[in-house]
């Protein structure tokens, strides 16, 4: 059965929580070093509204929330306001099957609409599969920071990557072969 996509729900955050944990005990991808809280997730939740720049969107199986991709808050000065950045987590097995594209499609589909001009995603490095996503969504590699952060006892580079966000823009990037991080 194909995973329905919709905005994010209350009822979502025991899914969401585990799924995000999973990344913060078992993998670098994200900065987290230990498992959040439904409580903690609660004031992320908080973040989404159903218009406007920050937006979460879920991917749902047999009633169940398996991933999403969300935009959120950049930074916390206003100027940066019209920029957001781009996540993305889905359930380990849900990897690879073209659900983190529909997601992201969904999600540029609203925001494009919105006062937001661009979308950067940090993607921690090595993360091949991250990347090839966001190369495919139309992403751009704007700078790579060595040794930005530390867990697992090493030192971890994080990439930034780019998107031009704006009503009627292209979701993919037919050059997507041209990556230097792959």
């Amino acid at each position: 059965m194909p995973a329905i996509i919709r905005p994010i729900e209350d009822r979502d955050l025991p899914a969401l929580t585990a799924i995000y944990n999973h990344y913060v005990v078992n993998t670098p991808t994200t900065f987290d070093i230990v498992p959040l809280t439904l409580t903690q997730r609660r004031g992320w939740f908080g973040d989404f509204a159903e218009t406007g720049r920050h937006r979460c969107f879920v991917a749902e199986k047999n009633g169940a929330a398996v991933g999403w991709a969300c935009s959120a808050r950049l930074r916390g000065k206003e100027a940066y306001d019209t920029s957001v950045e781009a996540s993305i987590y889905l359930a380990a097995d849900e990897c690879g099957r073209g659900l983190g594209k529909r997601l992201y499609r969904t999600l540029f589909e609203a925001i494009c609409r919105e006062d937001v001009h661009r979308a950067y995603a940090l993607i921690t490095l090595p993360n091949e599969a991250s990347v090839a996503l966001h190369i495919a969504m139309g992403f751009s590699h704007i700078g790579t920071m060595d040794h930005v952060g530390r867990k697992f006892g090493r030192f971890l580079d994080v990439a930034w990557f780019e998107l031009a966000v704006f009503p009627g823009m292209p979701l993919g990037n037919p050059s997507s072969a041209a990556n230097p991080l792959l």
